[in-house]
């Protein structure tokens, strides 16, 4: 509760770990998945006496070691930054939980950067049946490092009930295995695996796709064509890993992916039912892209339609780890940690005593100061003032009474409360939760006097925000 809030204008703090999350993911999964791909087909050439399939894949070990290696680390590093920044509190429990975790996943992953080093800098250099075990052992090692993270990553969803048990009694670490292989790690570590299956074809599409199709007819189909089956396994198998992922998940979080697909039919397109479109419609697309212009015309196919491929993949990818973290609302670890670092714990105890009172960052006895310091706290984690999930558009025309009222069902936190599902309570004292309405209070007043000056410029706004509206 004593560190300073990282207040980023509108795109919000979470928007910064998405973007360089959704980034990473696109080259860390391919870093896996291309780590069996490259073994493999050169096993495949060396068993067909290919020089030419070893010439294309030396240029594709290069490729791969660039991306992975350099941008896929940085964007590992990139998301540390933003993750302590964003949301200390959640970042110290997965710390302390998963120290060991963590020192497993980092020696694999020297490991994998080394081997990977050594895999393109001696391909000609050591015998041929070496230098594929040196590959087989990057694989291996690549693979080893997501087994770990994702064990994290579903923790986050939910920890599993025998570690909440113990939760802030400090034994915590002495049930590291219950918490790592949670529920939901199994269902989540093969569609990662599929994921990772196959992105490692998508961007073997990219390096095939630069192959003069004219002057290498027979070389680019062979190549496009053994590229393009690395997708089947994720399109064939992933809805059956997606439905046990699903069983897996608690029932309090499954409901809002039911309550979304529930108003699909009455036109109400919530944010969870447009997410669950989106995926289906690119994954549909990448299907029909890959057959079309790869398996059917692999000599013709480009590098125009390898970047659309790869877009494609980009945009299911974003959208599935959205929806991943949609799942988890209102939550940053399941029933252990709300989205604003609160643990659930200590809701009580801070109704009682007080957010502020051992805030180091409440600015003197002002009531407004007091009431900005409460929205950074405990809103700016999932909302803005003026964009991303604005609060001054979400309580324009609200009355200092009714944002009174909407603060007490927060406060209140009642099982039957419409905000219950998505929402973490509001923590405080009722002269805390008074200074924060007056807060948002004077913050709509001010933004309602701006538009009475420029009316031209809210009412583009207000469009623009009743088109996304779910």
């Amino acid at each position: 509760m004593n560190y300073p809030f990282w207040d980023v204008p509108h795109i919000g703090s979470g928007w910064v770990i998405g973007l360089i999350a959704i980034y990473h993911i696109m080259i860390s999964h391919f870093a896996v998945g291309g780590g069996f791909y490259l073994p493999m087909a050169e096993a495949k050439a060396l068993r067909e006496n290919r020089k030419d399939w070893l010439d294309i894949l030396q240029k594709h070990a290069r490729f791969f070691l660039i991306l992975t290696g350099v941008f896929g680390a940085v964007s590992g590093v990139g998301i540390w930054f933003a993750i302590g920044l964003t949301n200390p509190e959640a970042t110290s429990t997965l710390i302390h939980n998963f120290v060991f975790g963590w020192a497993i996943e980092w020696v694999f992953f020297i490991i994998e950067l080394s081997t990977a080093a050594v895999y393109y800098y001696t391909w000609g250099r050591i015998p041929k049946e070496l230098h594929v075990k040196v590959g087989w052992v990057y694989a291996i090692s690549s693979l080893l490092t997501l087994v770990i993270i994702n064990g994290i990553l579903t923790f986050m969803l939910f920890p599993g009930n025998t570690w909440l048990q113990v939760a802030g009694s400090g034994q915590e670490a002495h049930y590291f295995w219950n918490a790592f292989f949670n529920p939901t790690y199994w269902p989540s570590l093969l569609m990662r695996i599929l994921v990772c299956t196959a992105l490692a074809g998508i961007w073997a599409l990219v390096t095939c796709s630069r192959l003069d199709g004219r002057l290498h007819a027979k070389l680019k189909t062979e190549l496009v064509r053994w590229s393009a089956k690395w997708l089947v396994p994720s399109f064939a198998l992933m809805p059956l890993a997606l439905a046990f992922y699903l069983w897996q998940v608690p029932e309090s979080q499954r409901s809002l992916l039911q309550l979304g697909m529930s108003t699909m039919g009455t036109g109400a397109f919530t944010q969870v039912t447009r997410i669950a479109l989106l995926i289906i419609m690119t994954s549909g697309t990448i299907v029909l892209v890959v057959y079309f212009f790869a398996w059917r015309t692999p000599e013709d196919f480009s590098f125009a339609h390898a970047i659309a491929v790869l877009f494609l993949g980009l945009v299911a990818t974003a959208s599935g780890e959205y929806a991943r973290e949609a799942l988890r609302k209102p939550y940053v670890i399941g029933r252990h940690m709300f989205s604003n670092g609160i643990r659930v714990r200590d809701v009580a105890r801070l109704n009682q005593e007080g957010f502020l009172t051992k805030s180091l960052w409440t600015t003197g006895p002002d009531k407004l100061a007091q009431g900005e310091a409460m929205f950074r706290g405990q809103c700016l984690a999932c909302h803005t003032r003026d964009a991303y999930r604005p609060m001054k558009i979400l309580l324009a025309g609200r009355t200092r009474e009714s944002i009174g009222s909407l603060l007490k069902i927060l406060h209140d936190y009642k099982p039957d409360s419409p905000y219950r599902s998505f929402m973490p309570p509001l923590a405080g004292t009722q002269a805390e939760v008074d200074a924060l309405g007056d807060f948002l209070a004077a913050m709509i007043s001010t933004n309602q006097t701006a538009a009475a000056e420029n009316p031209a410029k809210p009412a583009k706004v207000a469009a623009s925000s009743a088109k996304s509206a779910p």
